[in-house]
């Protein structure tokens, strides 16, 4: 035996490590099920089932990985399970939520609902939360109308011309304190404000929006601050090397590359408000009237329509209150999917 042959006997590397079949993980889920199905007939219950079942497959799938693949790759797949794990922890609840309002409000929804305020004209006719969809767009129009400028242009201060000097620190420690304001000091601010402009006894859906704005402009800031930093400085100072003014450059070159993620802060702020009960309560009111008028009036929102059934209890307006809370999230679902679409329309190509 010569020396080469001697070498390639004492050392032998495989250069292929062994891995698990691609279906492991199938197959160790399928197992976990099988546990949880039979804790479930041997009398264990559903949410103990599972707990167990989903600690079977955390603990099964690493340990076979470390036999077969070694502590590597064991590791990768414990960690990757305790990922996922915590994916559907977060996840279960919202699509638990979303089940729940819609099999206990889509059924509630038609024509009379959708176009039938509480006020009634005769004795038999029905009603609707027409009123409280006006109400609640118009109000938060309003409440974007306010915040977005104020908002987006406190941002462009903080990363473009501030750069860390005083004010923009005091600036940005006034928005984190904003940030944290609980809804009802807001809906108490513009209570008193109006109240010392107008007199006692004012209530108005702008005085609402005034509310919301102070809840909605921190997030506005905070989310226009990040995508404005994201934005490279070498777009910024080839324009400057061009001879572009730095204001044009901020609003040809800077904006609409930030524009998809400050449309998607903006949608964010707006879906945080348009739920708030409390500063409403106390500042727009409420009416069984449809009021078109943003300044003059009491004007009712989804959001107090529903607290206000679920305080009444019995049945019918249990039944109201859960297609409001349906036609709420279907608003936010489509403010949502408009802003993703307009972020896509006026976003920077690429390529």
């Amino acid at each position: 035996m010569n020396t080469l042959e001697e070498v390639q006997t004492r050392v032998h590397v495989p250069l292929v490590q062994p891995r698990l079949p691609r279906q492991a993980p199938a197959i160790v889920g399928v197992v976990a099920v099988a546990l949880g199905a039979l804790l479930i007939v041997l009398g264990s219950g559903i949410v103990s089932a599972v707990i167990l079942g989903v600690i079977a497959f955390l603990v099964a799938l690493p340990v076979w990985s470390l036999v077969i693949e070694g502590r590597r790759s064991a590791t990768d797949r414990l960690m990757t399970g305790l990922i996922w794990t915590a994916f559907g922890i977060a996840v279960v609840p919202l699509v638990s939520l979303i089940w729940r309002v819609i099999s206990k409000g889509a059924g509630r929804i038609d024509g009379t609902f959708l176009s039938y305020s509480f006020f009634k004209t005769q004795i038999d006719q029905p009603v609707g939360i027409y009123h409280a969809i006006i109400g609640t767009l118009l109000i938060t129009l309003g409440a974007a109308v306010i915040s977005v400028p104020v908002g987006v242009m406190a941002a462009i201060y903080l990363v473009e011309y501030g750069k860390k000097n005083k004010l923009a620190k005091a600036i940005t420690f006034l928005v984190d304190v904003m940030t944290g304001i609980p809804s009802i000091v807001a809906g108490l601010f513009a209570f008193a404000l109006f109240t010392l402009i107008f007199g006692p006894a004012y209530v108005s859906g702008f005085g609402g929006s005034v509310a919301l704005s102070l809840l909605m402009i921190p997030i506005v800031v905070r989310a226009t601050e990040e995508m404005l930093m994201l934005v490279p400085d070498d777009l910024r100072e080839a324009a400057y090397a061009l001879g572009t003014p730095k204001w044009k450059t901020i609003v040809r070159i800077v904006l609409p590359t930030a524009l998809g993620g400050i449309l998607t802060g903006v949608t964010l702020a707006t879906s945080r408000v348009i739920g708030e009960t409390a500063p409403l309560l106390l500042i727009a009111g409420a009416t069984d009237r449809t009021n078109m008028n943003l300044f003059d009036g009491a004007m009712t929102t989804l959001p107090v329509l529903i607290y206000g059934q679920n305080l009444r209890g019995d049945a019918p307006a249990e039944a109201i209150a859960w297609g409001a809370a349906f036609i709420l999230i279907v608003i936010v679902m489509v403010l949502n999917l408009a802003a993703r679409i307009i972020g896509k329309i006026f976003a920077p190509k690429k390529g």
